[in-house]
């Protein structure tokens, strides 16, 4: 068996390239059933966001899976695969675990050690698991990947710093207010970056939000989304006393704001603290309104510098997470070496539960004296010494089960203890239980499919 992932994302296509390669969500349970009834694939799990589409795969013919996945991607969104197959990565056995570990923990993200793709992939593997599309290994290393991926950010900081303008601006003003409790925000031009600011001050704790634009109506919808006051420039004079929070980003060719007019405003607030962000370029502000007492005066460069070290500082927490990641692969790899001694340990304890079961069926026939109670504790004294013999020879073959000549002790082990027909009993009892899951599998498949409409490629 081997574990492989073909994908693009943010690094390796433009969104106009992903965005064709999108899954809506009611789609996935069909694309997954699809997915799965592809040539060699065992099990599968789809990873669909706005920034990467990813297929997750076990397959028994790691030569041909990336042929077999590309056909399924050509027919699923109903494109030529010369139009996307340099846009694709694929990672094979260690490397597609690697992959899957520093996707869960956010080192692959676009904002490094954002958190949402943890839940992104945690729902995505409770879906495959829901729809019976995973096995053996897949609901081992998926709960592995999303456990690290937990511990990464509770052990480490890299989700603490802020990497962006807007949450950078944030963080300064909780410098200088310490909280934005009952404070106004005032948004001069209503551009997308000045808008998510106010949007996460808002979320902190502002209560009232003033928005300026050249055009009214535009600041008359997005005061909507934060219940706020639209006004025009020329009554932005008048307002600016009462905001806390100044958030300018016009594309105005001089200044918006002068000293003079903060100045006045700043009488009218009885000097209370002004915080003002500049993102425009060129900028809004006068750089002389710095010079106000009690005006805090920043512009887009001052917060690119507050990015840029807290990016440093995620790139530092990131190299622990990525130790921890070694530490995982190593003990998903001791785990996966373990599992060919499975069959054989169930082997061996089938055959002693057996001769405890002779042996305890002959002790009623020659001791009939003995009553129910006496049995019982003699079954369980018995029991108890068949186990503890059978501890050591376990414990000694998942041991050997991690080194080079793994197959030869196991076959030994077989001999040894005489196994053969147990094992051949357990191995046709695994497979009876997995046709009874693929059946179970396909009659699900079934009814998903009557009830799903045909794929739809999303096109924009």
């Amino acid at each position: 068996m081997h574990i492989i992932v073909v994908g693009l994302n943010y690094k390796t296509a433009p969104v106009e390239v992903r965005e064709r390669f999108a899954i809506a969500e009611k789609e996935l349970p069909q694309a997954l059933a699809q997915l799965k009834q592809t040539s060699s694939i065992m099990e599968c799990v789809i990873v669909a966001t706005c920034n990467r589409t990813e297929l997750y795969a076990v397959v028994d013919r790691h030569h041909l899976c990336g042929h077999y996945i590309r056909s399924f991607m050509e027919q699923w969104f109903k494109l030529p695969r010369q139009q996307f197959t340099n846009h694709l990565y694929m990672y094979e056995d260690e490397k597609a675990i690697e992959h899957l570990m520093r996707v869960t923990s956010g080192l692959d993200s676009m904002v490094i050690g954002e958190t949402q793709i943890l839940g992104q992939v945690k729902d995505a593997f409770a879906l495959a698991q829901q729809l019976k599309t995973t096995g053996t290994l897949f609901n081992m290393l998926f709960k592995q990947s999303i456990t690290m991926a937990k511990h990464a950010h509770t052990e480490t900081t890299i989700g603490e710093s802020a990497v962006s303008v807007s949450y950078a601006a944030v963080e300064l003003g909780k410098r200088i207010f310490g909280h934005f409790n009952k404070k106004t925000v005032m948004i001069i031009g209503a551009g997308e970056t000045g808008e998510l600011t106010a949007k996460h001050l808002y979320a902190n704790g502002a209560s009232k939000v003033i928005v300026v634009n050249r055009t009214f109506e535009r600041a008359a919808q997005l005061a909507d989304k934060f219940n706020g006051i639209a006004c025009s420039m020329d009554e932005a004079g008048d307002m600016l006393h009462e905001a806390d929070i100044i958030i300018s980003s016009t594309g105005a060719e001089g200044y918006v704001l002068d000293r003079h007019m903060v100045a006045a405003a700043m009488k009218r607030r009885k000097s209370k603290p002004l915080f003002m962000i500049d993102i425009a370029v060129p900028r809004d502000l006068d750089p002389s309104i710095a010079a106000v007492e009690n005006v805090f005066l920043y512009d887009i460069d001052d917060l690119e510098g507050i990015v840029e070290s807290n990016l440093e500082q995620r790139r530092k927490e990131a190299a622990k997470i990525e130790s921890m990641i070694e530490q995982e692969i190593e003990a998903f790899a001791q785990w996966y070496r373990t599992l060919g001694v499975v069959p054989l340990i169930r082997a061996l304890q089938t055959k002693a539960a057996d001769i405890h079961e002779e042996t305890m069926h002959s002790m009623r026939n020659k001791l009939p004296d003995l009553d129910e109670h006496e049995l019982k504790v003699i079954s369980k004294l018995t029991k108890s010494i068949v186990n503890q013999m059978m501890q050591d020879p376990i414990l000694r073959i998942k041991e050997m089960a991690g080194e080079k000549h793994s197959d030869e002790a196991m076959e030994m082990f077989v001999k040894l203890f005489a196994l053969e027909e147990q094992l051949a009993h357990v191995k046709q009892a695994e497979k009876n239980a997995a046709s009874d899951s693929n059946s179970v599998a396909e009659a699900a498949k079934a009814k998903s499919l009557s009830r799903a409409s045909a794929p739809t490629l999303i096109r924009y």
